[in-house]
């Protein structure tokens, strides 16, 4: 079975730097850590976007000798609070796609992963660009990845979710060709699950006959209320990773509460 521990949002900030006074670092740090010990077999970490929170260089910089530690293999892909090229001056091992978008498929022998880059820009209009977008090539090329599967189910990754999750001033800064997207990989019906982040919530469900899943950042968490229109409220819960494994039947999406996880236990 595919083993794979799944990362959103992680919003690096430079060193001394906090957000509501949390610090990513240390906060990804005791992800990573856990990750290392209790699941050191899996066969990516798969991180889909927001990697820093001002796409500065030195946040990137920092992000990437800590993601360094992993044991695992890493997989990534951007959000609307990175900037691609900053990016991959930094990253500069991350893969591409044929038109410079951070897109990659991997293959297991049970599944293909794809992860799509769904940032919004440049340009950097914001706050338009804090919304998804898949332009047409990036439409096109994976449409290709997913006629060329070979009859294996696939996983999709990317940073915004194509649909709405319930909270209104997130559900705003969706993917904004969702339909598009939709209609794209109904056509060949072999996406078994999308995996996204954006939302800072664990959120799981099925849009369109597809199941999806949305997990927590490792670092601040959005507020349950679900008709604020302010997508930047923010508030201090638990850090949390995604697990997914792929059976010879389907799927198990298990979601890890790192920062709480009892390492003890005992009959109930």
């Amino acid at each position: 079975m595919t083993k794979l521990i799944i990362f959103t949002d992680l919003h690096m900030v430079p060193e001394g730097a906090t957000i509501i006074g949390l610090d990513p670092y240390q906060r990804l740090k005791a992800g990573i850590d856990h990750v290392n010990r209790y699941h050191p077999d899996a066969d990516a970490v798969v991180i889909t976007g927001d990697l820093t929170h001002r796409a500065d260089p030195a946040s990137y910089r920092r992000l990437k000798a800590l993601l360094g530690q992993l044991v695992p293999p890493l997989a990534i892909t951007v959000g609307n609070h990175d900037e691609r090229d900053t990016f991959l001056d930094t990253f500069t091992e991350a893969v591409t796609d044929e038109n410079g978008f951070v897109q990659r498929t991997i293959d297991y022998p049970d599944a293909r992963l794809i992860l799509l880059d769904s940032l919004y820009a440049p340009p950097y209009d914001y706050p338009a660009s804090h919304a998804g977008y898949l332009c047409p090539k990036r439409l096109a090329w994976l449409d290709r990845q997913l006629a060329e599967a070979g009859g294996k189910p696939c996983l999709l990754f990317l940073h915004h979710p194509p649909h709405d999750t319930g909270f209104s001033g997130m559900d705003m800064i969706k993917l904004v060709n969702g339909d598009a997207f939709y209609e794209l990989i109904l056509r060949h019906g072999n996406v078994r699950h999308i995996f996204a982040g954006h939302v800072h919530r664990t959120i799981s469900g099925s849009h369109r006959g597809i199941p999806f899943s949305v997990f927590k950042s490792p670092v601040h968490q959005q507020p349950m209320p679900f008709d604020s229109p302010d997508a930047s409220l923010s508030i201090d819960e638990p850090a949390a990773y995604g697990i997914a494994l792929v059976t010879p039947e389907g799927l198990l999406i298990h979601t890890e509460d790192y920062e709480i996880a009892q390492l003890e236990s005992t009959v109930a």
